[in-house]
């Protein structure tokens, strides 16, 4: 078996509205008042930027959905939920290949588990995470390549049989890592 963990860049911040609306409408039938209350509350919204003693002007945001974290709690819960709804279509992409998907909101887990196929298996990893990257990119996310890693996992008899060759991950090459978390941060 192999877990792929992708990992997406400012994911929260990227999120186009504009798809996000439309995907809300014909993904989940959503229409009349309840798109004008999503609507209302992403349009509008606006941010500046303070160093120091300095401000920037207010500026319009046309992507992004509110996220609440320790240093700035005024966040949102329900922004990580329509980010979830704004990317429940890679989801269905990947099951659609026969690949166990989790997903907790901006970390994507891809789950391989077809051991007869190994000699296959590095091929359709590459594939999928590159059929991944393409919907990401589709809808104005991106793929976090310091943080996308790639595991396999077997018993103790079975390990001289897993490849060691690189992966190919969108377009860099990345050797399995040996646990998770162990690849260098950027």
């Amino acid at each position: 078996m192999t877990a792929t963990w992708l990992d997406l860049s400012a994911a929260f911040d990227s999120v186009d509205h504009g798809i996000l609306l439309q995907r809300l409408q014909t993904s989940y039938g959503l229409e009349g008042a309840v798109v004008g209350w999503f609507t209302s509350y992403l349009h509008g919204r606006m941010q500046k930027v303070h160093f120091s003693s300095s401000r920037s002007e207010p500026s319009v945001l046309l992507f992004g959905v509110p996220q609440g974290s320790v240093l700035v709690p005024q966040g949102s819960v329900l922004g990580p939920i329509l980010f979830l709804l704004y990317t429940a279509d890679l989801l269905q992409l990947l099951r659609h290949h026969q690949i166990t998907p989790h997903s907790y909101t901006d970390d994507t887990q891809m789950m391989f588990c077809r051991p007869s196929e190994i000699d296959e298996l590095s091929n359709r990893v590459s594939a999928r995470i590159d059929e991944a990257a393409l919907w990401l990119r589709a809808n104005r996310l991106q793929l976090n390549h310091s943080k996308t890693e790639v595991l396999w996992c077997t018993s103790q008899r079975r390990q001289h049989l897993l490849p060691t060759a690189e992966f190919r991950v969108d377009k860099l090459s990345v050797l399995p890592a040996s646990q998770i978390g162990s690849r260098p941060r950027h």
